[in-house]
Parts: structure tokens; C-alpha cells; sequence
């Protein structure tokens, strides 16, 4: 058996927005079972308690723990950060994956208020936790930022407009950081996913003929799950990854290829 470190988390923190359920909480998993401890947050306090029992579990007593947070807010945010430092230490893996679409329909039907929630709760709140967390990982020299993009943000929608906008100004967000922050040895990727099967995308497969179009037109000829975002983030967080950095990855399954 060949022995690695490649994906060796151990000693690790790891904090993670939108990580109650669905994606967020198997990326929470992924880290956890490979060794960081992980701060779990969404709005719900009762929804990351229960993530967290599930994550201590199965790896261990400790492995996880639960603050609520509304990512709109930023002084919540920083309570957030404040709290993973009292609790567990500076941080060296931020996976900001809270995301929020309240409105389906063309940009031309869309309310003012609901335009400046999703670009607020999408893009703003990841560059402010991004700020607040920089400092952990300039002066440790490493550390790994991801923020969770869409494969919408590859092209346009009809229905998704706002919501595909935000996420390509994600990846502008995440190329930036790179840049900024490569000198000091801090790593900043988007991860992309395509349609996956959770409540947060639910209108979109959950229906007999979206489900079939979306597996005839997927090469795996499937649809995405939760789980299989695990690998993607323990990945970009770890070692084997030492030298990706400012890149928009997406899990989907083949269906935006390389173009």
C-alpha cells in the first residue's frame, strides 16, 4: 500500500458557509473525514446542530461544531469568524458556498430589492468573508479559499438571469483573490456545480421531464448528488492541490465541457 499525505487534513480548521444540508454538509463531511475540524453555519441553528451530530458520528466526537450565521449581515459574518478563533483557532480552509435565488423569471420582471439580495448574499458576502478570514492564512503563508459558483454562470438564462450574473461575478471575485493573494501563499478556486439534486435546485429536477432531459443530455447520464461534491473540496483544501489556484471547477458531470 502506498502511504500520502496528499489529502491529509489533520489539525486543519475549516469553516463553512451553507453547510446545514444538501452540498454544504457533504463538503463538511469530505473535510471532517479527512482529518480538519469544521465549523459548520447557516441561518438555523437547530438545522447545523443537527449536521454536526451527524458529522461527529461519523468521525468522531469534537469533529464538528454548529454557529448560525446569515451570510446578508455582516457583522454576523464577523461574529462568525470571531467565534471559529475563540472556539478552534485561525482558520485555513473557508468554503463559502451560502447562496440565495429568490426570484425565477427574466431580468426584465425583476424587483429591485430581489436584484440587490442576490447580488449582496451571493457576491458581497464572499468578498467580506473573504477579507476576514485573509489575515489566518497570510500569516500561517497557506491556507485554501473556496466559493461555491454554478455552471450557470457559463452562459445565459431566461429564468436564472440575476442568479447566473452573481456567479459569474463569483468567479471574477475568486480570480482576483488569487491574484492578490498568491504571494502570499493562499489558494482562492471556484467550484461549480452543475444541476445537482438538492432542495436549493429542486424546482429544476424535480419533475419527470426535467429529470429526463437532464439525464439525456448529461455524458454520465445521471444527476448530480450532494456526495459528489465531497472529493472536489477535500481536494482544493488539501496538498494535492498545492498549485491550482484561481480557477472555476466544475462538477456537472460533463455538461459544460472545456471551450
Amino acid at each position: 500500500m502506498i502511504s500520502t499525505d496528499l489529502f491529509d487534513l489533520t489539525g486543519k480548521i475549516a469553516l463553512l458557509t451553507g453547510a446545514s444540508k444538501g452540498m454544504g454538509k457533504q463538503m463538511a463531511l469530505g473535510l471532517a473525514e479527512h482529518g480538519a475540524k469544521v465549523v459548520v453555519s447557516s441561518r438555523k441553528i437547530d438545522q447545523c446542530e443537527a449536521a454536526v451530530q451527524e458529522i461527529n458520528e461519523k468521525c468522531g466526537e469534537a469533529s464538528a461544531i454548529a454557529i448560525a450565521c446569515n451570510i446578508g449581515y455582516k457583522e454576523q459574518l464577523q461574529n462568525l469568524v470571531d467565534e471559529t478563533h475563540e472556539k478552534l483557532g485561525p482558520i485555513n480552509i473557508l468554503v463559502a458556498n451560502a447562496g440565495i435565488n429568490p426570484f425565477y423569471g427574466p431580468m426584465s420582471k425583476i424587483p429591485d430589492e430581489a436584484f440587490d439580495k442576490i447580488m449582496g448574499s451571493n457576491v458581497r458576502s464572499n468578498h467580506w468573508l473573504c477579507q476576514m478570514v485573509a489575515p489566518d492564512m497570510i500569516a500561517a503563508g497557506s491556507g485554501s479559499m473556496m466559493i461555491t459558483s454554478s455552471t450557470g454562470a457559463f452562459g445565459p438564462s431566461e429564468f436564472l438571469g440575476t442568479y447566473s450574473i452573481s456567479k459569474l461575478a463569483d468567479i471574477a471575485l475568486v480570480r482576483n483573490l488569487a491574484a492578490e493573494l498568491g504571494p502570499s501563499g493562499v489558494r482562492v478556486n471556484a467550484i461549480c456545480p452543475g444541476l445537482i439534486k438538492t432542495d436549493f435546485a429542486q424546482a429544476l429536477w424535480d419533475n419527470p421531464e426535467a429529470a429526463e432531459r437532464a439525464n439525456a443530455q448529461t455524458p454520465l447520464r445521471r444527476l448530480g448528488e450532494a456526495e459528489d461534491l465531497k472529493g472536489i473540496v477535500v481536494f482544493l483544501a488539501s496538498k494535492a492541490s498545492s498549485y491550482i489556484t484561481g480557477q472555476a471547477l466544475a462538477v456537472c458531470g460533463g455538461t459544460h465541457m472545456f471551450r
